[in-house]
């Protein structure tokens, strides 16, 4: 590795090591740097710094407190859907399954979208399974952007992997900012943020972090930006099944949108199975085809046995996806009712596994110092929304945590009681 000489073996920590480290890594080209400052990880000195997911979970398992950080869940999904990975092992399906994913499970896809949301697919055309949700985002970005002038705009807070392989493409990231309490975005930022640059629009609905979801007039007004600057609307919405109190619309549904847009979704959040990556991308075909034309030198192909067991749970009876909706309400209502009663200020979500929470009542004026002393003050984790936003809008939401409710109703309990010692 560059600049990286016997010296650098010396020892494993102190200053001699980190410097000649922090000199080596300066020295190593390529995107990876540009990469990891769009996702905000390279420090004032030049130093990587790790995610804030892996960085908060180092503390909660060497502190012993409760994740609230991270948006996995605690507890496996449907039995019908286990099974069916399980005898898919035993039967050898174990091998490369087909570029764009086996027949049934794209079949699958296309009838869940019609069935859910009345659009009509063609799955040897319109679907491709991918590596997750992550991975069909980043094949459908680094398909779209790449010129000089490329700008991409995203709703702020945002999904760390956004920002990243935004600038992994060269693009600038423009973003639109959504503000405490309800999160919605202002129609005069969105116009003013859509110009004739923008290559993408890309929209994650329900949100994460701030568990917001958009309304028709925001919906059709991104459409009628995107048609007037001809720009490609991208949708992330992996917790379309998990949705409070109304239901999930998709933006291709809204009039005029089909032609220009890619909707995202994956099996992990419905299934609780984020392990599995078993996600995909939809869309029209020319739009889908330029995206697999990406997607193939990523990750090729994966999870074999696990796509016939996705197929069978997006074919699962309605009052399978009424019912882990209603479960993770009360679990979100659980949740609110502890922070409310530690004494912070919350904001209700309408739907993903999320809820923000201001620290502020609590004397807070640094989320991240708060959230870094929580595991030892509290025996809990939660993320602090400073770290889903452009530094200069770190100010704006520098008092908002972010919390998980999708673990179990006891840990739950547990961890409001924990918090309760806050207040």
């Amino acid at each position: 590795m560059p600049g990286m000489g016997p010296d650098y073996a010396i020892s494993l920590s102190g200053p001699r090591t980190v410097a000649l480290y922090r000199e080596a890594m300066r020295q190593i080209p390529g995107a990876w740097h540009r990469t990891a400052a769009g996702a905000g990880l390279v420090g004032s000195d030049g130093s990587i710094h790790p995610t804030i997911f892996a960085e908060m979970s180092a503390l909660a398992a060497r502190t012993g407190a409760i994740n609230l950080g991270q948006g996995f869940p605690d507890e496996d999904g449907p039995s019908e859907v286990l099974e069916v990975a399980r005898a898919a092992i035993a039967n050898g399906v174990n091998q490369y399954p087909p570029g764009r994913g086996i027949p049934d499970l794209r079949a699958s896809i296309a009838e869940h979208q019609q069935r859910f949301y009345g659009l009509r697919l063609d799955p040897e055309r319109d679907v491709i399974v991918t590596a997750g949700a992550t991975e069909a985002l980043a094949a459908a970005l680094l398909a779209l952007l790449g010129e000089p002038d490329d700008e991409i705009v995203v709703l702020e807070p945002f999904y760390d992997s956004y920002a990243a392989v935004a600038a992994l493409a060269g693009a600038r990231l423009v973003t639109v900012p959504l503000r405490w309490p309800d999160f919605r975005p202002d129609l005069d930022d969105l116009r003013a943020a859509v110009t004739d640059r923008t290559r993408v629009i890309l929209v994650n609905d329900p949100h994460n972090p701030t568990g917001a979801m958009l309304d028709d007039e925001i919906r059709d007004e991104i459409v009628r930006l995107a048609d007037r600057h001809d720009a490609v609307i991208v949708t992330d919405e992996v917790y379309e099944h998990l949705v409070f109190d109304r239901p999930h619309v998709p933006i291709a549904t809204r009039p005029g949108a089909w032609e220009r847009t890619l909707t995202i979704s994956s099996g992990g959040k419905t299934f609780s199975t984020t392990g599995w990556k078993i996600g995909w991308i939809s869309g029209p075909a020319p739009l889908v085809d330029a995206v697999l034309a990406v997607k193939q030198f990523l990750t090729y192909v994966n999870g074999s046995p696990f796509q016939p067991a996705i197929a069978t749970g997006l074919r699962l009876d309605d009052a399978f996806f009424s019912g882990i909706a209603g479960a993770l309400r009360t679990k979100r209502d659980l949740l609110g009712a502890g922070l409310r009663t530690a004494g912070f200020e919350v904001s209700t979500p309408a739907g993903s596994y999320f809820t923000v929470a201001d620290a502020r009542p609590l004397g807070v004026t640094d989320a991240a110092a708060f959230c870094r002393a929580l595991p030892e003050r509290a025996g809990v984790v939660a993320i602090p929304l400073t770290a889903f936003v452009t530094p200069g809008r770190r100010p704006d939401y520098a008092t908002l945590v972010r919390f998980a409710a999708c673990k179990r109703v006891d840990v739950l309990e547990e961890a409001a009681s924990r918090l309760s010692a806050l207040g």
